[in-house]
């Protein structure tokens, strides 16, 4: 593993503003690239009332305008709440603005209630037509344009890379077909990692995308100067996590001593397992356990996230984080 990026959901604080967290990603963008992550994704989703990033392709072009050097992209677009022409336009734009600087992660679940995923996209097609559309935004982006009586402008000839995002097997194998680079969303959805790797791996074929398969794998992170400290931190993710889990989305929650008091034990335990792949702790603390996760998985690249109600707190962590990873 030779590179590490980053993912944020520009998640609002409680007691903030949409504005605020927009604020807050401009600024771990800028304090990412100086630390060396080598890009910085954002995510879709829609109706969440803690996350600032729906409207993806505007909240990339604020970091890509905020910075000089770092890869600035979508982790990713959820391609059914969108025509393919669309989303080709959005990022041929981004890489007209930003040359060499963009990438496009797509992905098949709506991230969303079917009720936002109607009101997004009107009329739901009853068939799964995912590995269509990606093949048609692919074309929209190549040189030749795609089909020659619609064009994307800007957009054709720009070649945005394109990456297969998943939580499934489903992904793996569709990457590996199309010859695509992979990543993992192992940052809420640990249980197919493994498997889903070894099938990307052992059924990839070469494209004129890429070579020989690129796997990525998400971690959460916290990181304090000591394991307390982090813990407290990463309280404000866990109970927002339990929250969205029983049906109560909210902001970013302020973080508390003591989550066990907050959440029902078959809540914790379950939002535990979910967030299992992570580093939470002291340098040290994380050091070891970022080891451990990159030794098991062997990823080409890895992705960190993490939700921390300060600003300042989460800038520092992943400053940290970026040391940490450095000196593997």
């Amino acid at each position: 593993m030779t590179q590490f990026s980053l993912l944020d959901l520009s998640p609002i604080p409680e007691g903030h503003t949409a504005r605020d967290a927009i604020d807050n990603t401009v600024a771990l963008a800028q304090a990412a690239e100086k630390a060396g992550y080598h890009r910085y994704w954002l995510a879709e989703h829609h109706n969440m009332p803690g996350i600032a990033s729906a409207a993806t392709s505007i909240i990339i072009a604020q970091v890509a305008a905020a910075t000089n050097t770092i890869r600035v992209g979508a982790g990713g677009i959820m391609l059914p709440n969108h025509a393919p022409l669309v989303i080709a336009e959005q990022f041929g734009t981004l890489a007209t603005l930003y040359p060499d600087r963009v990438d496009l992660g797509l992905g098949r679940a709506p991230g969303s209630d079917m009720a936002t995923a109607r009101a997004l996209r009107r009329h739901m097609a009853p068939e799964d037509s995912f590995p269509q559309d990606v093949q048609e935004l692919i074309a929209y982006l190549s040189a030749g344009g795609g089909d020659m009586s619609v064009r994307a402008v800007p957009g054709f000839g720009t070649q945005v890379p394109v990456w297969i995002l998943g939580s499934s097997l489903y992904g793996a194998q569709l990457a590996a077909y199309l010859g695509l680079p992979y990543a993992f969303a192992s940052h809420f959805a640990p249980d197919a990692l493994e498997q889903a790797l070894q099938i990307y791996r052992s059924t990839f074929q070469p494209s004129e995308h890429l070579e020989k398969p690129h796997a990525m794998l998400a971690a959460g992170v916290c990181v304090a100067p000591s394991d307390e400290e982090a813990q407290l931190l990463r309280s404000s993710q866990l109970l927002a996590f339990a929250r969205l889990r029983t049906g109560q989305p909210g902001a970013l929650p302020l973080p508390v001593d003591a989550i066990e008091e907050h959440v029902a034990p078959a809540v914790l335990q379950q939002v535990n397992h979910a967030l299992s792949c992570s580093a939470t702790g002291s340098p040290e603390t994380v050091e070891l356990r970022l080891k451990e996760i990159i030794a098991r998985y062997q990823p080409d690249e890895i992705m960190l996230t993490g939700a921390i109600h300060d600003n300042t707190a989460r800038i520092r962590s992943f400053e940290l984080a970026a040391n940490i990873l450095k000196s593997l």
